[in-house]
């Protein structure tokens, strides 16, 4: 562990809290920016998409700059991408640009998604779902606020690129912070680096792929198109953001707990099983009720937030070392993200073609139901460990 514990605790925390920002408020304002630009459901659709299709890509890339430079310094680029191109994209003057300097922004993302787990294995090794659960509530802190704020943002500062330039600010304070806080930790001598060892061969590693793609095409596709789905509802643009950020606001609190619950118990299986019940659950009611749209969100939200922490945890219980928990991490989360990468485009354009946002949120759904599956093939396989 760390000498000092509560500064890198601090430091991961605040770095979290600009690792989705970009993804999640995007959202609220789709309908400004398609009405600014022109363009289809599908096109916007690629602000979501493309975020979270480098967060797979650059996973394994994480893991080669934590061997080669530090954790810290990888981290330290990780959150300069976000938030300086952030600010850049804001201000493009057409559509494709802002798409362009999408791919920047999604880089920072993955470098920081997937050196944080890294930084756990590194400083917590005896307390890892506690490390987890700390930048994870980062991450749905983060998440909640730029869903909630993304429209009255909009109206403070002169339309949604007023509100992306706000957002990138916040993200530039997060890196300030993290230079701070961590200065001076583990001076790093660098190895001859080399592109991690990936388990292809393990039957674990592909079934943690099959999860986290899948919970990861619910949740992006949900903050990309729920917004949408309830303006066409007859919503206004503020009450749908408000819905988005109460999915975000419940993942908070289950993001800690929920880890810290699982630790104290030393089982991860009930409550993975468990919340992937919530999470089904949450998504039918979106979609089949809508007069109970806000017990959707905040269900589908506890169970988000606290099954989030726990999948994350879960290459740290599989593995002992950092290189090979940044390997596992790599795998997981580089085809994880990969797959999910494409929800937002997927159900940007089973829109355009049904005409209907039902049919999206009844797709979000089916990915969870089989997402429910493979934990339970999961845990079937590996009743000690989970």
């Amino acid at each position: 562990m760390t000498r000092r514990p509560t500064a890198t605790l601090v430091a991961l925390f605040l770095a979290a809290l600009a690792l989705r920002p970009q993804i999640v408020g995007v959202g609220p304002l789709i309908p400004s920016i398609q009405d600014a630009f022109g363009t289809s459901h599908a096109v916007v659709g690629l602000l979501g998409t493309i975020p979270v299709l480098c967060m797979g890509l650059f996973a394994p890339v994480a893991a080669y700059l934590a061997a080669k430079i530090g954790t810290r310094r990888a981290m330290t680029i990780g959150l300069a991408l976000i938030s300086v191109f952030g600010i850049l994209r804001a201000v493009m003057p057409s559509v494709w640009l802002v798409i362009l300097l999408t791919w920047p922004v999604g880089i920072g993302m993955g470098l920081g998604n997937a050196l944080a787990p890294i930084s756990v294995k590194e400083h917590f090794e005896h307390r890892p779902a506690a490390g987890t659960g700390v930048y994870t509530t980062g991450i749905q802190i983060g998440s909640t606020s730029a869903a909630a704020l993304a429209v009255p943002l909009a109206a403070w500062f002169g339309g949604w690129r007023g509100a992306l330039i706000a957002i990138s600010c916040v993200a530039l304070l997060s890196l300030v912070a993290w230079v701070v806080l961590t200065w001076g930790d583990h001076p790093h001598a660098a190895p001859a680096a080399s592109v991690p060892r990936l388990p292809w061969r393990s039957s674990t590693a592909w079934l943690l792929v099959a999860i986290f793609a899948l919970m990861g095409s619910a949740y992006y596709g949900l903050n990309a198109w729920l917004p949408d789905a309830y303006h066409e509802k007859g919503w206004t643009a503020g009450e749908a953001g408000v819905l988005l950020a109460m999915m975000n606001l419940t993942a908070i609190p289950a993001s800690f707990v929920v880890p810290w619950l699982s630790d104290r118990t030393g089982r991860r299986s009930p409550f993975l099983l468990g919340l992937s019940g919530f999470f089904i659950t949450g998504a039918v009611v979106l979609v089949a009720a809508p007069g109970l749209a806000y017990a959707g969100a905040l269900c589908a939200g506890l169970a988000q937030g606290g099954m989030f922490s726990l999948v994350m945890t879960l290459p740290l219980d599989f593995e002992r070392t950092p290189r090979r928990v940044g390997a596992l991490v790599a795998m997981m989360l580089g085809l994880g993200y990969t797959i999910a990468a494409t929800s937002p485009f997927v159900l940007g354009a089973i829109r355009d073609a049904t005409g209907s946002f039902d049919a999206v949120l009844w797709v979000a759904a089916g990915f969870l139901v089989a997402q429910f599956f493979a934990l339970l093939t999961l845990v079937r396989r590996h009743p000690s460990m989970v």
